[in-house]
């Protein structure tokens, strides 16, 4: 399973590795590292995605470490791959529902089209098949087809949906949600929440409302708010976590559609940037296609599957 879940995350990055792999292959195939070839490799990673400050990162260590020497194209895939795979591991950490509280509260926040509902789903299927109950909350109450994107996935995975009629108060459902929940000693309450960043303000509004309604009923709710990203925004999602961390006190990120059309540079420079727990990254359309993130798994996908040795670091010397 395991490796199943490595060769589809590796599929997923296939096109940030053919660009970041393939012009690693041009740039340092038996070449002498010096600031010239140190210039072309920044620039690759910020194409890349990865960002300035981890560009910055990586360079200064090939200087300190290798500069002037004779480096292959698979000595820098190696050394790149550890680094960034350091810089992934603070935030490789699983969600984990606290089972001292019932219902356990996750508010779900993002932009319409990431993947919130659907990601809301698997979670529900997952955590379910752990044995624990979930309750599912259809917030986003403008859109009919989240509504019903969710009743199917409750559904299916055997979990309430407590939803309302069209454009009705999201905040109000959600009190109502939390009642029944724990009422029903219900282990986990899932609540989708609307994404229409355009409308900023009116955004702001329902979510501080929907997080005050809560609060009336339990004081510590939300217990997690995690923001659901589209990997193949790219910078985009940089941008999204700064408005999102205004909106809301953010807990945790989870990353979606790391299909072929993937930008997953962009995952090194959040965690670069935020630092914000990365729960999980989703590769594809069934629910075992939401997995807990991996700083190595990840690192080594991205780079290139010639990579073997990114766990225990670059061979000796």
């Amino acid at each position: 399973m395991a490796m199943g879940f490595f060769n589809r995350l590796k599929e997923g990055l296939s096109r940030s590795t053919q660009k970041l792999g393939g012009n690693l292959t041009a740039v340092f195939a038996h070449r002498r590292l010096d600031e010239a070839a140190l210039d072309e490799l920044e620039e690759l990673l910020i194409a890349a995605d990865l960002g300035p400050a981890v560009a910055g990162r990586v360079i200064d260590e090939f200087r300190r470490s290798r500069f002037g020497r004779e480096v292959t194209d698979e000595e820098v895939r190696i050394a790149l791959s550890a680094e960034i795979a350091r810089v992934l591991e603070p935030v490789a950490i699983p969600f984990v529902p606290d089972p001292a509280l019932k219902p356990h509260v996750v508010l779900v926040v993002g932009v319409n089209g990431t993947g919130k509902t659907t990601t809301i789903g698997k979670m529900a299927l997952q955590f379910g098949r752990q044995g624990l109950k979930p309750i599912l909350v259809a917030g986003d109450t403008f859109r009919a087809a989240a509504v019903e994107q969710l009743q199917i996935w409750g559904e299916r995975v055997g979990a309430p949906v407590i939803s309302g009629p069209p454009n009705s108060d999201a905040a109000g459902l959600a009190f109502e949600a939390l009642k029944r929940a724990t009422a029903e000693g219900a282990d986990l309450l899932l609540i989708d929440t609307a994404g229409r960043l355009h409308n900023k303000g009116a955004l702001m509004e329902e979510l501080a409302k929907i997080i005050r309604v809560l609060r009336k009923f339990d004081a510590t709710a939300p217990h997690s708010v995690l923001l659901v990203l589209d990997a193949t925004t790219g910078q985009n999602a940089i941008e999204q976590v700064r408005v999102f961390k205004e909106l809301v006190a953010v807990t945790g990120l989870i990353v979606t559609k790391l299909d072929g059309s993937a930008r997953g540079g962009i995952v090194v420079a959040l965690a670069e940037t935020f630092g914000l727990p990365l729960h999980a990254v989703g590769v594809g359309e069934t629910a075992e296609d939401l997995r807990p993130f991996s700083a190595t798994e990840f690192a080594r996908g991205l780079v290139g599957d010639t990579v073997r040795l990114v766990a225990g670091g670059p061979p000796a010397s």
